[in-house]
């Protein structure tokens, strides 16, 4: 079963782990210190995110590490950007209309 990407970045500790290897790969026991968990619970969650493409990993010596696959997280980004353009409209309406509101007030009260 293909899971949903953003199923996959809905659960905080998924967030966590994509938030850790975002400067560094990291090693799942180096990636379950940061964590009051299992390293098997930190497993279930890195083949999670492993399987909706938005981390890799790479096999260094006997260690595996982890690390994100940028171009999911432009993906996620890119979707985002939509509502990004819309609430950054809205509030920009928002302080034109509070503008508005205080030179109203101040116009009124100087009268």
């Amino acid at each position: 079963m293909r899971r949903d990407i953003f199923q996959a970045i809905a659960d905080p500790t998924r967030r966590a782990i994509i938030v850790l290897i975002a400067t560094q790969a990291m090693t799942p026991n180096a990636l379950a210190e940061n964590f009051h968990t299992t390293r098997q619970a930190v497993s279930k969650h890195l083949r999670i995110l492993t399987e909706c493409e938005i981390v890799k990993q790479e096999q260094q010596g006997r260690e595996i590490y982890y690390s994100l696959e940028l171009k999911k997280m432009k993906e996620i980004d890119k979707w985002l950007e939509q509502f990004r353009k819309m609430w950054e409209s809205r509030f920009d309406n928002l302080d034109q209309y509070l503008a508005k509101i205080q030179k109203e007030k101040k116009h009124g009260k100087s009268k």
